[in-house]
């Protein structure tokens, strides 16, 4: 049975700390931007819900994934690496691999701020492309458009430098939006700027 939406979809695997944010604000822009629908494991808050289930189920609903393996400092308080974003990825590649004929149309999209660091720490995906964004946003915008308008073949995506430019001006007008719509920047969750963002891509 065909997941609705499962061809629009696209999973983002990524750190969720304050660091990373302006690289995940870009990807979930590019995302929208070249007429996908951003999809992520913030997007669910059940208290009894387990992670893990959920982060399986919404993958099942995705044919795309972006991964985003660059996250191997240390935590400052426990001094172990978080080991979330590899499994997540493992999970991804593992339905492309085993499920059912929707699943294995799968494909994804791994990035790390340098291409080839992935070779100290994660060496069994060699053999993927892994793409760098260098931690900046303009780069991640550029990696996910390119990537995305490979992947599914859609001759409707925009160029680069035309969702950079976009992105710039939403950027610009966020501290408005989120006025009229009495929210804080800081208080925007997943849902709320994926909302913001494919809301205003409507009027552009």
């Amino acid at each position: 049975m065909a997941v609705k939406g499962y061809n629009d979809n696209v999973f983002i695997n990524c750190p969720f700390d304050q660091n990373f944010l302006p690289i995940f604000h870009a990807k979930i822009f590019a995302i929208f931007d070249c007429g996908f629908t951003a999809r992520c494991a913030l997007e669910e808050d059940d208290g009894g819900d387990v992670r893990i289930e959920k982060i399986v189920r919404i993958i099942n609903k995705c044919r795309y994934g972006i991964h985003d393996i660059s996250r191997t400092e240390l935590c400052a308080e426990t001094k172990l690496p978080r080991f979330n974003m590899p499994l997540e990825l493992g999970i991804f590649l593992g339905a492309r691999k085993y499920g059912n004929p929707e699943q294995r149309k799968k494909s994804c999209l791994i990035t790390d701020v340098e291409r080839y660091r992935f070779q100290i720490f994660i060496s069994d995906i060699a053999g993927q492309d892994i793409r760098a964004h260098e931690g900046n946003p303009h780069n991640a915008i550029r990696v996910v458009r390119d990537w995305l308008r490979s992947a599914s073949k859609r001759t409707s995506i925009p160029g680069g430098a035309a969702i950079i430019e976009r992105y710039e001006k939403f950027k610009e007008e966020l501290p408005l939006i989120c006025l009229n719509a009495r929210i804080r920047e800081e208080e925007l969750t997943f849902n709320d700027y994926a909302t913001l963002v494919s809301e205003w891509l409507r009027t552009v």
